[in-house]
């Protein structure tokens, strides 16, 4: 769970960048945000939609989902690839890495900077421009291994 005063740092910084890439700050837009911040499984759309829709019943789907786009677009959260499920969102845009579990597909984070320093092999850099690095590790959660 995000601290109190984490989630307001968080908060600002989404003003900020809304602010700098000229995205009005709308009820709807702010909520989706905040549900984004709240939760703890790096939610879908359909997801956030569900938790939205209480709180603005006319909000389509798809404005949720054009939303979460243009978030990850201005960076004010991450795109979690959805390894063939759903995209999955994230509203820790620090440099951090997942674990996905094979069986539930839950998604956690976890810091380590051995993996923030990974060597980046000779013959990538030749051919392509590392712009980041996310290292996904795959396996069971306690949970599930238990089962």
């Amino acid at each position: 769970m995000i601290s109190n005063s984490a989630q307001f740092e968080l908060m600002s910084e989404f003003r900020a960048k809304c602010k700098k890439h000229n995205l009005k700050m709308t009820p709807q837009r702010v909520t989706i945000y905040q549900e984004l911040v709240k939760a703890k499984d790096h939610p879908g759309c359909e997801d956030i939609f569900e938790r939205v829709h209480k709180k603005f019943p006319d909000i389509s789907l798809d404005t949720v989902y054009r939303t979460l786009s243009t978030f990850a677009d201005i960076g004010v959260i991450n795109q979690v690839e959805g390894y063939g499920e759903a995209k999955r969102y994230d509203p820790n845009t620090g440099r951090h890495h997942h674990l996905r579990c094979l069986k539930c597909n839950s998604i956690v984070d976890f810091q380590d900077t051995t993996f923030n320093n990974l060597r980046i092999p000779k013959s990538v850099e030749k051919s392509f421009v590392v712009n980041n690095i996310k290292v996904i590790l795959e396996g069971l959660c306690k949970e599930c291994a238990k089962k």
